[in-house]
Formats: structure tokens, sequence, C-alpha cells
């Protein structure tokens, strides 16, 4: 009798109750219960036949049975659902699962049937601490083996903190959570699970058959839930392999990994994995993570093999299990695989990566294929590698986001998605909505930077546009940049819509400000959040993210602090007193774009200027948030330069030419109707003349991860020009001491053209660059001398000679201001430089005028504004005293006073 009932095939492998022999069993899908040859036989005499001719780690010394260690028909555990229990349960108190997103309400100490699963796997109980053996009560079954546990315990695998290890203990945070209510109401909390009344795959446990000529709904559940609960047996089922000997399918009821290509919908037990029988993400199906064309790339086989994963698995097919792992790293939050800053080893049997403990560290999941030495993807760190490097910007560059948690304030993870927001009061965990609190708002020690900040990667796709068609890849997932890319893309001029990587990520939008004027900040915000899917409109009322700045301005504006964050408050961030400033500046004000500022003369709003100098004058912006209107007929562009004495295009030719010469492309093609990327100006360094990151396609990626330049900008950010010996050069306001060569590389030329700016003519009668509508009408003696000129930028690299610098007459951040073309007006220094509006500044001295922000080697007074293409000289000069009272020529060329040529 012994022996038959060593022999009994467990309950999932019985047909209609009937007990079979050993060997033969009712398979669903590719599963037999067939315990022998399974991890779960630790019997001495049985040898179990596992997956590539693996060993056990432990067995027991000389017992023969092998259902003892579980089972046991007399003198069983009393405790409920205990299906025949040989095993006391533990006394342990353990530390459960929790998430900012977790809706489970129930959520506390283990019970049920996963009771008694941890009664091995938590390590407290010997394996062989049994109730009955032979008839003797709390026998202790004698173990050995290759690697058993101290005691007796289950094996601790690469570590009991790691990963690779089913000896859970009691600390469960890095574990699956289980015994919660999973129900209508759960489901309605969450909005991405499915729903276990709705669907007959997961419910409550019941009897019946599982063939599949049985209706549905008498059918046992594949997932099935004890008292509506989930617990380790809704995943796992201790008694079954594969049919294939050589699979490893870690006792779970279906598939491991996905085995054809998602299509969302409802769940396939015959193609998806395990995970997505219950999580239904969307936008998860035609996501790049998801993609059969995109994640395409093969493990290698060293992380192949510590992962237990097939020779040769592609992303696609681990799925989840690229980034999560059911039973992870200690420390690591949200079942990340491998989130940790742990000290990571290599194990000896595999020659695999893994952590050993640690601190939570969302970007060390990402790392391991995002980086050139993860070494997780056969070809990983190649020149054709497609995955874009992330890793190298954070970690290398001079300047970076405070990802890791050593670079953060709080020295600690304070990213928690679906904390509470009043923005999304519903289901926000699904959208990775996170509160304004922990991203600063009221304590800026909890500012921070993760991947999932700005990346869902259930939804990311490798497209241009965010809703463009995931099934058709692009080459990259970043927004279409080139004229081709453009084109490619269906637009005609560069636009700011979200690109494919930042699809289904959550932003706000800024929808009311206290005022027109510069320095009135965002009084309310619409959070934008979920997935529009493929065709989704890309309107800026659409309710998900359908612009990059959104995503940008949920932390650099007011909607994350109250108070502006300090510059050198975390590490790898910009210096206190970078450019004469103490305190990060506000996007969300800055940025704003009032209607009536838009195009050319005087605004029907103040813009923050003083009333003596209103007129011909406007707010001036990037076109992040929106176009301009500013146009080439507008601003009076010509495909003319700078003459010398001869003459110059007539003013119609003016006003019709386009400024093609002044920009770069791709922003020649839509100068005042186009929009641009934050990522435009902020990341790594590139390229003279082009903001497109090195390497092209495939190579650095986009996005301010890290710079070598401060403020995480793609090129240098100072006052800069060439001297008079036309040696382009730049100077030394907060970026380098002295003139360094390479002024053609600054931040405004990679998308301004130097020859329009910054370059001298170097021969009479040359014409460099094209006009910038900084040009003159009037041949009378003007700004540069007896000549009419049409580009002023080039003609006051001659008249000012020496150390000319672009923040000489424009502030040092540009990305919106009081006045027009983001010129400063030291007749009017106001409330922005902490004085009364119209405050003139700078008199009686040649002393550049340093007051950060804004101010940075500041030199230009305006006494009047002009359109453009209609400045002269007398538009300049000293609005009288305390100043010189000099106008126009007289102004720029007294040397005793406020000039501003070989300025010191």
């Amino acid at each position: 009798m012994k022996e038959k009932w060593r022999s009994i095939p467990t309950r999932v492998g019985l047909c209609a109750g009937v007990l079979l022999a050993l060997w033969s069993a009712c398979s669903f899908a590719d599963r037999i219960a067939d315990i022998r040859n399974t991890r779960h036989n630790f019997s001495h005499t049985v040898e179990p036949t596992l997956p590539g001719g693996a060993k056990r780690n432990i067995e027991a010394s000389s017992e023969s049975q092998i259902c003892v260690f579980c089972h046991t028909p007399h003198g069983a555990s009393v405790e409920p659902r205990a299906p025949l229990w040989n095993r006391s349960l533990t006394a342990a108190t353990y530390t459960p699962y929790t998430s900012g997103s977790l809706d489970a309400i129930d959520l506390s100490q283990p019970n049920g049937k996963s009771k008694l699963c941890l009664s091995c796997h938590d390590g407290t109980l010997a394996i062989g601490a049994v109730n009955v053996l032979n008839g003797r009560g709390n026998p202790n079954i004698a173990m050995a083996g290759i690697n058993p546990g101290p005691g007796g315990t289950i094996p601790e695998g690469a570590g009991p903190t790691t990963g690779f290890t089913r000896r859970l203990g009691t600390d469960l945070t890095n574990d699956h959570p289980i015994s919660f209510t999973y129900d209508l109401a759960q489901f309605n909390r969450d909005g991405e699970l499915r729903n276990p009344v709705g669907n007959a795959h997961v419910r409550n446990r019941k009897q019946g058959n599982l063939d599949s000529t049985t209706p549905e709904i008498d059918r046992r559940p594949t997932i099935p839930l004890e008292d509506n609960k989930v617990e380790c047996i809704s995943c796992h089922d201790p008694h079954i392999r594969d049919t294939d000997p050589n699979k490893n399918i870690k006792f779970l009821r279906v598939n491991r990994f996905q085995e054809n290509v998602p299509t969302g919908g409802d769940f396939d037990p015959g193609s998806d994995i395990i995970c997505v029988a219950c999580h239904d993400k969307e936008g998860w199906a035609g996501s790049a993570h998801a993609s059969q064309v995109v994640g395409n790339e093969r493990y290698t086989p060293e992380a192949a093999a510590i992962r237990e994963f097939p020779a040769d698995t592609q992303v696609w097919q681990a799925a989840c299990l690229n980034c999560h792992d059911p039973h992870t790293v200690q420390g690591s939050r949200r079942i990340l695989r491998e989130g940790t800053d742990g000290p990571q080893l290599v194990d000896a049997a595999t020659g695999g990566k893994f952590k050993q403990g640690g601190n939570p560290a969302i970007e060390e999941t990402c790392y391991a294929c995002h980086s050139p030495d993860g070494g997780t993807l056969q070809g990983q760190g190649g020149i054709t590698f497609e995955v874009p490097d992330i890793k190298t910007d954070f970690t290398t560059m001079l300047r970076h986001m405070p990802i890791a948690n050593a670079d953060q304030p709080a020295g600690t993870e304070m990213h928690n998605i679906g904390s509470p927001n009043p923005d999304a009061p519903n289901q926000a965990g699904k959208d990775f909505v996170e509160s304004p609190l922990n991203m600063g708002k009221g304590n800026l020690n909890n500012r921070h930077a993760e991947c999932t900040d700005c990346h869902n990667p259930h939804r990311v796709v490798k497209n241009r546009l965010f809703n463009a068609n995931n099934a058709i890849p692009d080459t990259e997932g970043t927004h279409p940049h080139t004229p081709a890319q453009i084109a490619a893309a269906g637009e005609a001029v560069h636009t700011n819509i979200a690109s494919g990587v930042l699809r289904g990520i959550w932003g706000v939008e800024p929808t009311a400000w206290s005022g027109t004027q510069f320095g009135s900040q965002p009084i309310a915000f619409e959070a934008k959040r979920g997935d529009g899917g493929t065709g989704a409109t890309s309107a800026v009322s659409a309710p998900h993210v359908t612009r990059e700045y959104q995503v940008c301005l949920k932390c650099h504006s007011n909607y994350a602090y109250d108070t502006a964050p300090f510059l050198g408050s975390f590490s790898g961030g910009t210096p206190a007193g970078t450019n004469n400033m103490s305190q990060y500046t506000n996007q969300g004000m800055e940025y704003q774009s009032p209607d009536d500022h838009k195009g050319e003369g005087t605004s029907g709003t103040s813009g923050g200027a003083a009333a003596a100098y209103a007129a011909n004058n406007h707010r001036s912006w990037h076109p992040v948030l929106t176009e301009t209107g500013r146009t080439p007929v507008v601003r009076a562009g010509s495909a003319g330069g700078y003459f010398v004495n001869r003459p110059a295009p007539k003013t119609s030719d003016l006003k019709t030419n386009l400024l093609s010469t002044s920009w770069l492309p791709p922003f020649e093609q839509g100068v005042g109707i186009q929009t641009m990327y934050c990522t435009d100006c902020h990341g790594s360094n590139t390229a003279t003349g082009t903001a497109i990151p090195n390497g092209g396609e495939q190579g650095s990626p986009w996005g301010p991860h890290g710079s070598n330049n401060d403020f995480l900008l793609k090129g240098p950010w100072a006052g800069v020009g060439p001297n008079i010996a036309g040696i382009e050069t730049h100077g030394d306001d907060g970026f380098a001491a002295g003139n360094t060569p390479g002024t053609d590389n600054h931040l405004c030329f990679k998308c301004h053209n130097y020859a329009s700016y910054g370059k001298r003519a170097q021969t009479v009668g040359e014409a460099p660059g094209g006009s910038s509508g900084f040009s003159t009408t009037t041949d009378s003696f003007g700004c540069i001398g007896p000549v009419r000129v049409v580009n002023l930028h080039n003609g006051h690299i001659d008249a000012v000679r020496t150390n000319f610098r672009c923040n000489y007459c424009h502030i040092a951040i540009p990305h919106g201001w009081k006045n027009k073309v983001f010129l400063a007006n030291l007749n009017d220094v106001g409330p922005e430089g902490g004085l009364a509006p119209g405050t003139q500044v700078r008199n009686n001295t040649q002393a550049r005028y340093e007051n950060g922000p804004y101010y940075n080697g500041s030199v230009l007074k305006v006494r009047t504004f002009a359109r453009s293409g209609e400045w002269v000289d007398s538009n300049c000069g000293s609005a009288g005293p305390p100043g010189s009272g000099d106008i126009g020529f007289a102004w720029m060329t007294n040397v005793a006073g406020e000039g501003c040529a070989d300025l010191p």
C-alpha cells in the first residue's frame, strides 16, 4: 500500500477523480501531472529526469517515498483546505508585497494554500520536518544533496537575497503578492486586470473537466482562485511538468513564455504567457517589447542559462520576464528583474550576471538591455545593436539626470507610481501616474528621475509618432526630425507631436496662467494619461499625451514644486552659480505663448515689459508649446547677407524671400508655423551644426539623459561669438575660462545657421549669411556705418570687434521672454531681475550686466522696439538718467560711457 500511495498522481492529473497509475495522467495543454520527474521529488531512490539533465540540489538521505514530504493519508494537518497535509505550518510573520499602485485592500499575512507552499519555501522549516512517516509522529527525514540549505531547509540557490533562489524567506516584498481578493471590485479599482466575473479561465476553483469539449463554464479554471483570493497555486501546480522533459515550466499552469505574437483581446492559453491571464495591459500587444519585429534580439547563452530560459530566447518571447521576475532579487520593487543597486556577481556555473540584494533601483532593470555591458542580449554593445544605449548617458556624462539613488536628494527612490494624485483619482497605477508630492511638491528632497517617469514600457512603440501603426515599426522610436523623416511621417514641417517612446506615459497640459505677463505661473493643469492607440487623435485637447512637453512639464514646472529647485541640489546636476543661476526656472511659466503675442507688432495684452516699451513689442518663445506665427514674411527675411559698400536687396525682397539660410534643416522649412521638442536642445553632445545625436539612427539616443554640457544641453551655452581676427571663439561666461575655439558648435548653432549669426564678413562685399530679420531699411548713417545692412548680426561682429557674444543682446535662458526675439533691455529690468518694472541698469559703465538667471553679461538697451527688418540705430541707447542718455550710434561707440564696442 505504501508504494501504491507514493505513486498516485496529484489532483490536476486525475481524470474525473479516478486514481491512476504513476505514469498515466490527463494532460492540460502541454502539462502533465508527473511529480516523479520534477524538483519536488526528494526520493532517494527515485531519480527524476529534469530539464537539460539538471540534478537536484537536495534529496533525502535514504527515504524512498515521494509524496510523503507533503501528504499523508493519516494524521494530516487540520489546517483548512490543507489536502492531507503532512507538514506543520510555520508561525513566522511575513512582510507582504506592497506598492503605490497595488489596489488590493486586504493584503496581509499569507493564508490558504500559500502557507502550505511557504512551509518549505520560506526556509524556516526543514524539508524533512513532516508530521507522519511510516506511522511515526514528527520524524525528521534526513536530507542531503549537492547544495542543501542549512539544517536541511530549502537550498539557497545563488543566495537567499538574489532572484535566483526559491528560498523566499519571510520578506515577501520582492515576491508577487498572494492571499488577496481578486473580485469585481478589485478589477474596477485596478483598471488593467481581467474581469474574474466575465472570464471563465480565472475564477474560484471548482471540480470539472479540463477537456476542451466541455462547456467553458463547466470546466475547471485555468487560473484557480481560493475563496476569490490569488494564492501560490493560482499560478503554480506543484505536481506538473511539460510533456517535453527538456522544457522548464517552473510548475506554471500556463505558458512560461509568449508562444505566439500577442494580439490583445481575450487571453489565449495556447499562445499567451501566464501573466496576461490576469494582467490585461493596455497597449502591450504591439508594443516594442512584445513585437516580434522589434523585440527580436536573442538572449546570450549566459543570460539565458541563469534565467533557465531556452537557448536563443527572443525578447518578445520572454515578454513580461524581460523586466519582471515574480520572485526577484531582495530589495527590488514591483518585482522588477535585477532592479536593485546591490553588487553584481557572476554565476560560476552559467556565467550569467546577477544581483545580490541592495536598494530599489528601477534603472538597473532597464540597463540589462539598454547598455553596452549588460551581457543580456546577443550583440549588445556592438555598432549595429538596435536597442538604445541609455546607461552610457546616465553614468558617464559630466551632467545627468538624478536617476541613481546616490544622485537623488533623498538618497533613495521616491518614484511611486499610483500614489494619490487629485488630477488622476482613479486607476492611476495603470498609467504610471504619481503624486506631485513624490515629485517635489512641498518637499524638494522628493525630486527624482526614473525611466518610468518618461516611458511606459508596456506601451512604447518603435514609431516616430505615438499614434502610428505599431505593426509597421520605423527605424527609430523618436520623433521625425530630418526633412526625409518628416515627409515620411506625413508631416509638412517639424512638430512637437509625441514620439513612439512616449506613447502611453502621463503628462500635464497647462490650461491657465495668472496673467499674460512674463513671470505669470500656470494656475491650472490637466493631467494627460492613457493610451489612445493606433490612429489616436494628436490634438492637444486629447485625454492622452500628444506632445513631448507635456511629459517634461509635469516635473519642470510648478506642477511639481512650490519653490523652484536649486542648482547643485542633486549629484550629477549643474553646479550652483553656473551662468549666475542659483535656482532652476519654471518652464511652465516661460513657455506661455499667448495667442495675441503671435506674429509681429504690438501685442494686445501685456507681456511684462514696462508700458514705455510695449509698442512693436511682444512676448517671445521657442515654439515648444505652440508656433510663434512669425513667418518669413513677418520677419522680413531674405536670402541676402551683410553687404559692405554695395547695394542691398530692395525692401520688397526682404519681406517676401524666405530665411532659408538662417536656420539649419529641418527648421528652415516651417519658420513661424513649426514647433519643436525640448530634446532638440537637451541631450548628449552632438556634432557641429546638428541636433541629431551622434551616430544617427542606432547611434546615441535622443533624450535628456546626460550630457557633458551644463543643463543637459547638446552644446555649450554661454556668451559666445568670434573676435575681430575672425577666429570663431566662445567666451568665459559660465562655461570656460578664456576664448576657446569652436563657437560654431555652440548650442544655438545646432539649429541656427552660424553663418547668419556669428560669422563676420572677411572681405568687402562678402555675404556669409542670409538675413535673420535683424536688418535696417535706411541708407543713412546707421548702426554700422553709411551702408544699408540686411543682416545686423553679421554686421555687429565688425562693429563690436572684440568678444562678441549672443548674450550681449539676448537673455541667457531662451525658453520664453517678455520682449520680442529674447532681447534683453537694460532700460527695463523688472521683477525677473528682482527690480521694479522700468529700472535702468548698467549705467555709465562698460561692464557687462550680470543678474541671473536671465541676464548673463548683458549690454543692450532698447529705447524703442522696431518691427523685424526696420531697425535703426536710434532704437538703441540709454533711456536717460541715471544712464548716460546717449542714443544710437553715439551710445554704441562711447567707450567712456556705455558703448558696446571693444567690451571687456
